[in-house]
């Protein structure tokens, strides 16, 4: 197995198309809607990497993020930032406080997505192989 992908996402089209994305490489994924939701599978699955929308309902993913990284049992866990409202200064804004560990814009340039994505699993170069 590759590795393990927890996706916070709360946009159906957003959702399906990073799961997509991953499971094509040969990732396993798992999806929470909310940071909520995300943190609470964070905690029982410990995923090798979360990408985490920032504009979320009930918890956002800053929030989200921050509680996975104050976690002893979650906190080693590298999380991407993926969000729409990518703004001059928002790379440096959303990892301001280190709950994230990279940053992406949305709509995602799929090359770069996964060459991200990859450089979390170094031991692997290409998973599907």
């Amino acid at each position: 197995m590759a590795g393990v992908i927890l996706i916070v996402e709360d946009e159906e089209k957003n959702m399906k198309l990073v799961r997509d994305l991953l499971q094509l490489q040969g990732y396993t994924t798992l999806e929470a809607w909310n940071g909520e939701e995300g943190v609470m599978l964070a905690k029982q699955n410990k995923p090798d990497l979360i990408i985490m929308d920032i504009h979320m309902p009930i918890m956002d993913g800053i929030a989200a993020s921050r509680e996975i990284k104050q976690s002893p049992e979650t906190h080693g866990i590298p999380i991407i930032a993926l969000t729409a409202y990518a703004m001059k200064g928002d790379p440096e804004r959303i990892s301001r406080d280190g709950s994230f560990d990279d940053y992406m814009s949305k709509p995602i340039k799929i090359k770069q997505f996964l060459e991200t994505v990859a450089a979390y699993f170094p031991k692997f170069d290409n998973p599907k192989q």
